[in-house]
């Protein structure tokens, strides 16, 4: 496949460039869950600012208290004026564009004399490593988004149990008031992750899905919790929580090929996209964050 190119002016990888990042996404992406579990990629775009348009409503659901029985509604002086159903709401939906926000790119140079490699193995080499390391910039994106879209936030005074128990206790109480729908998961510094696993709560006896021997837990008073880098989260946050799915992380690929190259005896291996992420304004209710308590005294 890449070899092909060695008697051609450029040759595109735009697809296989996709489907790398597609499958990277999944296996790597500490915050994909938030994000329905993968990223939507698209490749040969044009050059717009715009990724996607969705189809939103912001009139709430309105529900009636009773049915109106007057002989006068709908009915004698009522007629044509009013309707026992009480009043009509009209539903209109808005088309809503959803922009790219970032960019991302690279460049390399790979030169027959001193590549000391196939070009074939060597495309496919630095395709996986362009993907991974796009990926790693997603995802820090995307725990940059989650801050900034957080509709509130609670404080985690320090790492003691007890802390610990009424951070999740407070948690599990804001979700059940909201009425959330779905999966609820926690994404937590190491820090935090130890102390839940080394919560006396936590015991085999009470199923708690902890084991201690593996430093390892899936279940937390009603959240899946997931053990993220403290590289992914902003300064002073502990971890954030939402239920899973409410956003959307995308790019758009504009360029994946290589072409021959004017300045040494070789090809240049060139790439550039669009990226963004997305949740519905309603939407962001479901995700509230946890800073450090001792840090804002």
């Amino acid at each position: 496949m890449a070899g092909e190119n060695n008697n051609q002016a450029v040759r595109s990888y735009q697809k296989q460039f996709k489907e790398l990042l597609q499958a990277v996404y999944q296996k790597q992406a500490y915050f994909s869950e938030f994000f329905g579990g993968g990223l939507e990629a698209l490749d040969g775009v044009t050059h717009n600012k715009t990724a996607f348009s969705i189809k939103t409503s912001d009139i709430p659901v309105v529900i009636g208290t009773e049915y109106n029985k007057d002989a006068n509604v709908g009915f004698g002086t009522g007629t044509g004026k009013s309707s026992r159903f009480g009043e009509r709401q009209e539903i209109i939906y808005t088309d809503t564009d959803v922009p790219y926000t970032w960019e991302w790119t690279y460049h390399e140079g790979i030169d027959r004399h001193t590549v000391n490699n196939d070009f074939q193995a060597t495309i496919a080499d630095r395709s996986e490593l362009q993907a991974q390391a796009k990926v790693q910039k997603f995802d820090n994106k995307g725990g940059l988004f989650i801050s900034q879209n957080a509709d509130q936030a609670m404080t985690l005074a320090d790492l003691s149990s007890d802390a610990v128990l009424k951070l999740f206790n407070d948690l599990n109480e804001a979700y059940t008031n909201m009425e959330a729908i779905g999966t609820k998961m926690a994404w937590v510094k190491p820090a935090l992750y130890n102390a839940i696993v080394d919560h006396p709560i936590t015991t085999t006896a009470k199923r708690s899905g902890a084991n201690v021997d593996t430093n390892n837990i899936l279940q937390f008073k009603d959240f899946a919790i997931k053990k993220v880098p403290e590289t992914k989260f902003q300064d002073g946050e502990y971890a954030y929580t939402s239920i899973v799915g409410v956003g959307k992380q995308f790019t758009g690929i504009n360029t994946a090929r290589t072409i021959e190259s004017e300045d040494f005896d070789g090809v240049a291996f060139q790439g550039a996209g669009k990226a963004g992420e997305f949740i519905l304004p309603a939407n962001k209710k479901a995700v509230i964050k946890v800073t450090d308590g001792a840090a804002g005294e």
